[in-house]
């Protein structure tokens, strides 16, 4: 989407898709949810997305995906060698869930980019497969809500010919939506947690060459 339609138009055109996609997932695994990290994290998420509001209307795009995805990759080898002690305990303070919070915020306003920031924290929580997918599809459910607003009457990113674009995306929506489903079902839960942390690492080289 940034390479066909420009970084910042791409943001607020993906968003409505994005919202279509989070309602399939929570239907379909909402019995998973883990409220207790939802309730953690989203009010710091919130914040950065606020942050992400005015910070996107200045700040340049090559300096802010540096950083970002500097921050990814320490964070995706933090959670490799994490994963390696075989550790159990998990990060209880405040501060995590925070910093991670609004560092998803913020990368989501400015890019749809929380993804990696929230799998590095349900990691740490070592939630299981499904119960990561469906805690991750409330997450996103509701920050997606919270960022159409800011998308449709600040940046005015999401217009009509942008619902457009999206309506003729629907039918390619809903096959990866049922090819995910598909997917997950196959996928071994030790697998799962490696092949987030590869696709992890590979969407943030792939952001900093975008």
């Amino acid at each position: 989407m940034a390479l066909a339609f420009g970084a910042r138009e791409s943001t607020g055109l993906i968003v409505p898709m994005l919202i279509v996609g989070d309602i399939f997932a929570v239907l379909y695994y909402n019995r998973h949810a883990r409220w207790q990290y939802i309730l953690k994290f989203a009010p710091w998420m919130i914040a950065g997305i606020l942050i992400g509001v005015i910070l996107g209307k200045d700040l340049p795009e090559a300096r802010f995906k540096f950083w970002m995805v500097t921050i990814i990759l320490i964070s995706v080898v933090v959670m490799y060698w994490w994963d390696l002690r075989k550790s159990k305990l998990v990060p209880r303070h405040w501060a995590f869930a925070g910093f991670m919070g609004i560092t998803a915020g913020i990368a989501t306003m400015l890019g749809n980019l929380a993804g990696a920031f929230s799998n590095i924290y349900f990691l740490a929580m070592r939630l299981p497969k499904k119960e990561f997918i469906g805690t991750a599809a409330w997450l996103f459910f509701i920050t997606n809500m919270v960022k159409m607003p800011f998308h449709f009457f600040v940046w005015q990113t999401v217009r009509p010919e942008t619902l457009l674009v999206n309506l003729k995306l629907l039918p390619v929506l809903f096959l990866g939506l049922f090819t995910g489903v598909r997917l997950v079902k196959v996928i071994r839960e030790k697998f799962y947690r490696k092949l987030i942390l590869i696709l992890t690492g590979l969407g943030a080289i792939l952001i900093l060459f975008r």
